[in-house]
This record gives C-alpha cells, structure tokens and sequence, in this order.
C-alpha cells in the first residue's frame, strides 16, 4: 500500500512540472490504464503463485496509482483553469453582483479582498468590430483591489460594483515567488479593482450578511479581528498574537519576518500544523478526562475513540477560526486521517500513515505538492518518526521482571524508592525529569537535520541557531503565548464585562512574545548565527536526502555517520557562474520598474532596483536579494541607481541591508533617504570612467551642468552607463528622455552603439528617439514594464521603430526575467524565464498579441 500511495503523490507532483495540460481525451485514456491495471493486479493477486504475485501485483499496483494521480491532477488543473477570464474581457468595464469572501487587507490606499461573483449584470459596450464584442465570462472567484474605499466593508456582504479585470498575471523570476501558481491553489482567476471615480456607477451595498456557511464564518473571524486589534493597539507584537490567534499575518512586518526567518521559528508565528496538532491534542486529552469519569460515557465508546473524533473537532474548529485557508485544510486532512485510521483500529506503520496523509492532501488540493509548507511538514513528522523509531524501553529492560505485571512492577519500585535515602530519590526525580528534556533535544537536533536539504533549496540558507531558537520557542510559545491568547480571544467575544481580562490575557501572551523576541535578537546577532548558501541542483538535494535518512536512522544502523558526506554536494556544489570574458545580464521581471544584474566571473553590478510596493514590501527584498542568494552572491561589487524615481530606487535599502554592496554610483544628491547607509557613494557623472572587475563601465549621461539647473527633472539626471566587455556592450539608460537622448548623441555619436540596449522609460513614447535608435543599432531591445502597464508602456510606435531597426524586442510583461549570456567569442543565447520554463497555469500574453498591453494600452491600474 505504501509504494502505491507514494507512486500517486509523485505523479502529481510531476503533472505540476507540466508545461501544457493533456488533452481531456489523454486524461481519459491515462484514466482507463490507471483502471484496466488495477483490474489486472486483483487478478494476478487471485490466480498467479504467491513467488509471482507478490512483486507483478506490487508492480501493477504502482503504475495504476501513479497513472491514477496524474490523470486527477490533470483533470483538476482542467476543471480549474476553464475558469478564466479571457484575454479580450480583459480592461473592460464590467458590473457584477457578489460577495466579499474573505477578510479584507487594509493597503496604503484603500483595502483588498476576494469577492464570490454571483452575476454579470452588464459590461461596457465594445466599440464598433472591436474583439471584445459579447458579453463577458467572469471567473467565480476573483480578488479586487478598491481605492479610497468607504468605511465598513467586511465579509459576507453582497455588493453591486463596476470593476476592470485582468487575468491573473505576477512577477515571474529565477528563485523567486510565483503568485500565478498560488492564485491558483486558492482559485482566484482574476484580479483588478473597482471602478468608482467619475462618470462611473457607484457601487451599492444590496445586503449587509448574507447568511452562508463560510461567508459568516470570515464575517465572525472580521468582528474577532477588530476587537483584537482594539485591545492590543499599540503593543509591539500585537500583530503576532492576532496571527497566532487567528491566521491573519497582514500586519505582521517585514522585520519581523527576518528575524523569524533567520531563527528558524517561522512556522511558530503562525497557525501552523505544530499550533493545530496541539489544540486538537489538548482538546483530546480534555475528552479523555471527562470520558473515564463517567461510566455511561464508557458504556458508549470506549476512550481512544472519544479522544479522536474530540481531536479533530478542535482541529477543525481552530482551522475555521484560521479562515480555512489552504494550509489549514491541508493540516487538517492530515489529523483526520490519523483520527480515521484510529477510530477504524488500523494498525499503520509511521511509513503507512505519513504516505496516506500526503495522498489524502494531495487528493483534496492536488497542489500542496507545490507549496513549501507541504514539503516542511512531511520532512519534520518523517523526521521525527525516524529518530523516535526503536528507541521505546522493552519489556526485558534491566530492572524489569520477567512476567511481573505492570502494576506490580511499579508498585515495587515505588516500594523501593521509599527505601532509598532522600539523595537517591531526589537524583532519581531529577533524572526523570531530565529525560523527556532529552528526548526533545533529540527531536527538535532531528528535525533541524532532516529539513536541511528542503531549507537550503527553499532558501538558500541554514540557521545555525535554529535548534536553540526553537529549544525556548516552541515551549514558550506553544503552551503559554497561545494558549493566553486563545482564551483572550476567547473571553473578549463573551461581552463587555469580560475586556478588561481579556485585555490583561492578550497583553500577557504579547508580553511573553516580546520576552522571546530579546532572546531571539540576542541570538542573531552572533557569529554565523545563520550561513548563505546558493541554490543547489536537484541532484544533490536528492543525495542530501538520502543522507539524512541514514544519519537519522535507528540505532544500530551500520556506519551512520558516512551520511554526513552524503549532505557535502548540497553545500559545496557552486552554480554555473561566467566564464572570464563572458558577460552575463539578467533583466529581472520587477513589475512596472527596472532592475538588472550584471555578472563576470570576478564582480556582479546591480543597475536600479524597482519599485517600492508598500513600507515593507520592495522589489530588492522580493525579487533581487532572492536571485543574487540562488546564485551564491553575497557582495556586489557595484550597485548603480540611475535616478530618483520610486520605480527604479525602491528596493535599494533593502537590497543593502542583505547584500553587502562595495560602491554606489547615482544621481541622486548625497544625504537622500533613499540612498543606502554606506560611506562609498558617487555621484554619476557623464564622461567618467570606471573598472569592475573585467568591467569597464562609461557614464553617458547627465552631463555635470545638468547637476546645476534647479528644474532639471530626476529623468533627466537618469545616469546612462555603457558596459564593454572584450566584444560585449550594452547601454544601460534608467528614465532618460528625449532631449537628454540627443545630448548624448551629439556628445557621443557612434560610441553609444551596443547589441544590447534596455528600453529608456520603459518604452514611454516621449525616450527611444529616431536619433538614439539610430546610433545605438542594438540587435537586442529589453523593455522593463508591468503587465497592462497603466502608462501604455511599452508604447506601439516606439516597439514598431526598434523593428525598424532591426531590433529583437523581449518585453518582461511578456517573457518574465530574461538572461542574456554574451561569450567571449561574441556569442548571444537569450533565456526568457516565462516561455522557456513555462508552467501550465502561466499566463502567456504573448499569445494574444492583438490584444496585448502594446496594442491596447488599456489599464488595469487607475492612475497616481
């Protein structure tokens, strides 16, 4: 049973890798093999001889399993992705009817929510042989943005509003986080806001509460919210503690989230599978009690039983008290499983149970494989299952007597520490105690091991602290942090006279957190506390697996140290860096902003670095510091931010928190917030010459007089660098617009040619002048713009001159990051991250040209 469960969750696992779905057709045939198999292996388990039947059974039942999962998983990836909303619907004006479906997330300008679609009322006439004649499909479930929105929206209430939609379309970079993929587990197909400016129907409220199960549900968590954030406002770990209490990790900061990370205790900050299992164990250990204390109750059921329906009646509570998110869910089917096979008196083995609980997940969300908390839970509880497998006491244990009962057993020992001095019977207690302290050691050492492939691929590095930050964590905040805070919450919801002690509850369990939180800084800060690594091979993430199964195996194991070398290669295997005289450039897929990553094989120049989405949220955090961490880069040699603007300077504080940065090169003036804290700063100035490395880098522009002229624009003073290396160039050129275009021209003429040039603004109409296409003759043209860019960027007819031109347009919206490797002997080969390492669930404008961003120019976005 166990191989077939296993054979199952790896067949859908490997359908997510899928770069197109099977035709409904293929899925069917995949469907009859998977059934014609099975049939076969009932039959050969019936008739052949026992030698054969055996393995052909085992076999045939493997192969039916894995066929089985692929085709459930295509056929679910099918089901979910007819519902979509089609590239011609998108940036119409549509009315629809629906529900707010989830607890809505306050942003800067207004506040965000999914809303349930219950109907289409009508949409905005399509103009005359336009593509977007008929009436619009509207996913069931999508996520909208409104801006200065009015006071008092919250779940379950039923809205009438004109929203403009897009298909679900994110960022899409080397090691960093696919949005795309998670809109779809959580069934969000399209995403947009809510139109509600001039000349636009204002959306009306049709009813307050809609009494549907999971509508009210997030309706009650809402009020919760609210009176939790009333009573811990102004604490400094209040966001943790509603986090704890009740899933919602908004509010928590980015901060915050470093530090945890950087502890290893994640996963305690949350309601995670460890906050779940212990509400559904102390839940069960309260039923117990209860249940032998009444003989009727035993009449009915014996205890175990009892225990078990209590336990995952608390787990599910405190899951819908969670929201029911997928993470929940997914915990939750893991417990009911435990529970079933309890209450069913089967006698599973750890291996039995864990691949049961994973082909049940896998069955009610075929994407959990795809997700990182999938990964941890399975690879902690398979780690503990292994420390803790054939280390229980036996019965022949010394001071043990053969065929003495239990009871009588205890009662001469217990008759035997009365007889020994108060010394004795003290070390005895002491030693007892110490035991289950030992034992917990063990397992916290153990899974800390055993996650270390999966923290290494996932994040590219190893809390060194992690076992000591989690030895005071998880006590701390298992069994006092949340169970305060649970039964503040608890008593908050049970009227006014019960605030003040609810208040006094949840200002406790903040307190206790704060508590931690010096003892985690603290930790931190040490030497090697926590060790960057790069991205390792999936080969050697498999191998390091196959080393920590034998470091972790039961005692007696032959030579289970020899593991340790198995783990080498996860370590120690650098990633493909450039060849010297090689160049490659990276134009990272940052949304509307621009940020590229230069590398040789001695320097690394970061050229801009996004935009700034929120006070905690950037592009350097989100996007550059996990690409330059995938590849093993821990210094940059030269960060350049071309001007000002937000979309090209957001993310430079964050990236120089993470990454040690030797030298910045700007137009910004000196003492700007924006710059980073470091002493090493220059101003950019056009003429002037530098090395990085093999790297010789010219400034083409501003000029210094521009440094002078008061009203000269941060587009203007955008600093343009040309980078030469051996028969490589490219001209680097931030937001320069037109006139500062022929300035450089005519300053410059015919050294601005290079075979690649990045797009000035984006593309904007008012840069990429006939002049500069001219002089420049790139062969390559790499536009950084959002999708469905609210500017219109990258504008028809500056992408129709560089065709003119001759030149190879690779758009970001379009093909994600992309990686130009320049060799030595002139060589080109372009990698473009969307197209060529797509994804069934991607969205691929480039398929719809005619109706694509650069045709239209239509937003999604209102203006700022």
């Amino acid at each position: 049973m166990v191989h077939a469960l296993v054979a199952f969750v790896a067949a859908v696992a490997w359908l997510q890798r899928a770069t197109e779905l099977p035709s409904p057709q293929t899925i069917g045939a995949v469907a009859a093999a998977a059934l014609a198999l099975s049939g076969a292996a009932a039959l050969i388990r019936r008739f052949c001889a026992r030698a054969v039947r055996v393995a052909i059974s085992r076999v045939a039942a493997c192969l039916a399993a894995a066929l089985l999962g692929y085709a459930y998983a295509a056929w679910s990836a099918q089901l979910r992705l007819a519902d979509e909303l089609s590239f011609a619907d998108e940036g119409r004006d549509i009315q629809v009817t629906g529900i707010i479906a989830a607890l809505p997330s306050r942003i800067e300008r207004g506040v965000r929510f999914a809303f349930e679609v219950e109907q289409v009322e009508a949409a905005k006439p399509a103009e005359a042989g336009s593509a977007k004649a008929g009436p619009p499909h509207v996913p069931r479930l999508i996520a909208l943005s409104w801006y200065q929105s009015p006071d008092g929206v919250r779940p379950a209430q039923r809205w009438r509003m004109t929203v403009k939609l897009r298909r679900p379309h994110g960022t899409f970079n080397p090691a960093g986080f696919d949005s795309e993929l998670w809109m779809l587990e959580q069934g969000v197909r399209a995403t947009g806001y809510v139109r509600d400016g001039a000349g636009q129907p204002t959306p009306q409220r049709l009813q307050e509460a809609v009494w549907r199960f999971n509508p009210m549900i997030d309706r009650a968590r809402d009020g919760l919210r609210q009176r939790l954030q009333l009573l811990l406002q102004g604490r400094r770990y209040g966001a943790v503690i509603i986090a704890l209490v009740m899933g919602d990790q908004g509010l928590i900061t980015q901060s915050d989230w470093t530090l945890f990370n950087r502890t290893g205790i994640s996963h305690l900050v949350s309601i995670s599978g460890l906050h779940i299992t212990m509400i559904a164990g102390l839940v069960a250990l309260a039923a117990g009690a209860l249940w032998r204390i009444s003989p009727r109750l035993l009449a009915v059921a014996p205890v175990q039983t009892a225990r078990a329906i209590a336990g995952a009646c608390g787990a599910l509570g405190y899951c819908l008290l969670a929201g029911w998110g997928v993470p929940a869910q997914r915990t939750f089917v893991m417990l009911a499983t435990v529970a079933a096979a309890l209450l069913l008196r089967l006698q599973l083995s750890a291996a039995a149970v864990l691949s049961s609980a994973a082909a049940v997940v896998c069955l009610w969300d075929p994407w959990a494989v795809t997700a990182t908390g999938f990964w941890l839970s399975f690879g902690a509880v398979a780690s503990i299952f292994m420390v803790c497998y054939g280390r229980v006491q036996p019965a022949d244990a010394p001071g043990a007597m053969a065929g003495m009962p239990a009871e009588a057993h205890r009662a001469e020992a217990g008759a035997d520490t009365i007889r020994r001095p108060w010394r004795e019977r003290l070390r005895a207690r002491l030693a007892r105690l110490a035991d289950p302290l030992h034992e917990a050691a063990r397992v916290q050492a153990a899974v800390t091991i055993g996650l270390v492939p999966l923290t290494l691929v996932l994040f590219q590095q190893v809390s060194l602290i992690s076992p000591v930050a989690n030895a005071i964590a998880i006590p701390l905040v298992s069994y006092l942090v949340t169970p305060l805070a649970l039964i503040g919450a608890l008593l908050c919801c049970l009227g006014e006279a019960m605030l003040p002690v609810a208040q006094a509850l949840l200002q406790a369990s903040d307190a206790l957190f704060a508590l931690l939180a010096v003892a985690l800084n603290w930790l931190v800060q040490l030497p090697y506390a926590w060790v960057g690594f790069a991205a390792p091979p999936i080969w050697a993430v498999a191998v390091a697996g196959i080393g920590i199964a034998w470091l972790l195996a039961p005692a007696g194991w032959p030579l289970r140290w020899v593991g340790a070398a198995w783990l080498v290669p996860a370590f120690v295997m650098p990633p493909e860096r450039p060849q010297p005289g090689a160049l490659w450039l990276t134009a990272l897929d940052v949304g509307q902003g621009m940020a590229l990553v230069l590398e040789t094989a001695d320097a690394t120049v970061v050229f801009d670095t996004g935009a700034r989405v929120s006070q905690d949220a950037d592009a350097g955090g989100r996007v550059i510091v996990p690409y330059l961490r995938a590849r093993g880069i821990d210094r940059v040699s030269l960060l350049v931010i071309s001007h000002l603007d937000s979309d090209h300077s957001g993310g430079a504080r964050s990236l120089a928190d993470a990454i040690s940065v030797e030298r910045v090169l700007t137009s910004i003036e000196p003492g700007n917030p924006v710059l980073p804290a470091m002493r090493n700063v220059q101003r950019c100035q056009a003429g002037e010459r530098t090395r990085v490395g093999e790297l010789q880098l010219t400034v083409m522009n501003p000029p210094a007089v521009l440094y002078e002229r008061p009203r000269a624009t941060t587009n203007s003073k955008s600093c343009v660098v040309l980078v030469q290396l051996g028969p490589t160039r490219v001209l680097l050129t931030g937001d320069v617009p037109a006139r500062e275009e022929a300035g450089m021209v005519a300053a410059f003429g015919s050294a601005l040619q290079a075979q690649l040039l990045v797009a000035p603004h984006h593309g904007s109409k008012t840069s990429s002048s006939e002049a500069l296409v001219t002089a420049v003759h790139p062969n390559w043209v790499s536009v950084q713009a959002g999708y469905r860019s609210r500017f219109g960027h990258p504008h028809p007819e500056v992408v129709a001159r560089y065709a003119q031109h001759g030149a190879r347009v690779i758009r970001s919206d379009w093909s994600g990051a992309a990686r130009w490797r320049f060799g030595t002997d002139g060589s080109v080969v372009l990698e473009q991250w969307r197209l060529d390492h797509a994804r069934y669930w991607l969205n691929q404008p480039a398929k719809w040209v005619n109706s694509s961003p650069a045709s239209t120019g239509e937003s999604v976005e209102p203006a700022q």
